[in-house]
């Protein structure tokens, strides 16, 4: 019974994204042979989520993964964008906290969704700190580019120090004597 299950694993990884209809299909008859597989529920749950933008479901199917294997580390990243996208910020935030507490989880990743999760509350300071922590953690170039990136974003929407207009009146005062 195992290799029907892999088998239809395989075949619905491999389909996804490109053939929704085939990779739901292969995900069913997955779940019909272990209703409680974390890969299956993690990969249904990002259908619901990415592609038919119904997070309450991907939600249910996400929480399913974790409570059949909280070391499902895969499943963290993306629960954790389907929360930030149906603006749970407690949820996403408690949830954030505690995958950080797991051994082999992507910190660099799961700071940089803490970070961004400040961003949309618009604590644009914690925000870039957390950046900051994220690129102690990340091992990769590109990654450390695309977190730069999201450093220049965050910074042009921090609000822009105005000059005091009184400063410049009294300059301007002080040369006219």
């Amino acid at each position: 019974m195992s290799n029907l299950l892999d088998k239809y694993l395989f075949q619905a990884l491999d389909a996804y994204p490109y053939n929704l209809e085939e990779a739901v299909e292969s995900l069913n008859y997955a779940l019909s042979y272990d209703d409680k597989n974390p890969i299956a529920l993690c990969l249904m749950g990002q259908i619901y989520a990415e592609n038919l933008r119904n997070y309450e479901i991907a939600k249910e199917y996400y929480q399913q993964a974790l409570a059949e294997d909280m070391y499902a580390l895969d499943v963290y990243p993306k629960y954790i964008d389907v929360l930030l996208w149906n603006e749970d910020y407690k949820e996403a935030e408690r949830l954030i906290d505690f995958a950080l507490t797991l051994k082999g989880t992507d910190k660099a990743i799961l700071y940089l969704k803490k970070g961004i999760l400040f961003e949309q509350k618009k604590q644009y300071k914690k925000a870039l700190k957390l950046l900051k922590i994220a690129k102690v953690h990340t091992y990769n170039n590109y990654f450390m580019s695309d977190i730069e990136g999201d450093e220049k974003r965050i910074k042009d929407k921090m609000p822009k120090n105005k000059k005091n207009p009184k400063k410049k009146k009294t300059k301007k005062s002080k040369k006219k004597k």
